[in-house]
């Protein structure tokens, strides 16, 4: 038994091990008729496969550079079009920086930090006070998903006043969080734990 990993890589996966071992005994034919032939009926196969590809206006173009590719560009045929070198003259892009940020308490998030610095260095006021209440009950809902014995809203409120170094004070006597959102599990019963 051989497994795929085993053999050849392919080079388009997207028409699968059939098309490429086709175009590898097309190309391995010794007369130049037969080979035209087998890749003229190999065109149609493939165009079957990728029936999206006809919505293109060049799609005819772009199989036959498939073809050229899979093969290596070792199949020796006389094209019905110019073929374009794939993926030989691309230059693979650079990788994208990942930003690492430190973030003092994991369940509350990078985002909740920078509102709460925001929240700082906002002035007293209609405004602050909405931006409070939706940090507040985010921050209560992130604690009652990282960890529901943890969820309190006294805990809520000192971490308000910790990251804002007292600038921002969560009054308790006043302030009504909203209800907690529970997730459906994948059987329509909510997630809510049996007490015992």
């Amino acid at each position: 038994m051989q497994y795929n990993t085993q053999k050849e890589k392919l080079q388009m996966p997207e028409y699968g091990r059939g098309v490429q071992d086709m175009i590898a005994h097309a190309a391995s034919l010794p007369d130049k008729a037969d080979r035209q032939r087998c890749a003229e009926s190999i065109f149609g196969i493939m165009a079957n496969m990728q029936p999206q590809l006809r919505e293109q206006p060049d799609y005819k173009h772009r199989i036959w550079d498939h073809i050229a590719y899979i093969s290596g560009y070792q199949l020796d045929i006389d094209y019905p079009c110019e073929i374009t070198r794939l993926g030989d003259d691309a230059e693979k892009p650079k990788p994208v920086p990942y930003p690492m940020k430190e973030i003092r308490q994991r369940q509350y998030g990078h985002l909740i930090e920078e509102s709460l610095k925001q929240l700082a260095e906002m002035p007293e006021g209609e405004e602050r006070d909405e931006m409070l209440a939706l940090v507040a009950n985010q921050m209560k809902q992130s604690l009652f998903n990282w960890n529901r014995d943890a969820m309190d809203d006294e805990k809520v409120a000192s971490d308000i006043a910790h990251y804002t170094q007292g600038r921002v004070i969560l009054d308790l006597s006043t302030f009504r969080f909203a209800p907690v959102q529970t997730l459906p599990r994948q059987d329509g019963v909510s997630k809510k734990k049996k007490k015992k």
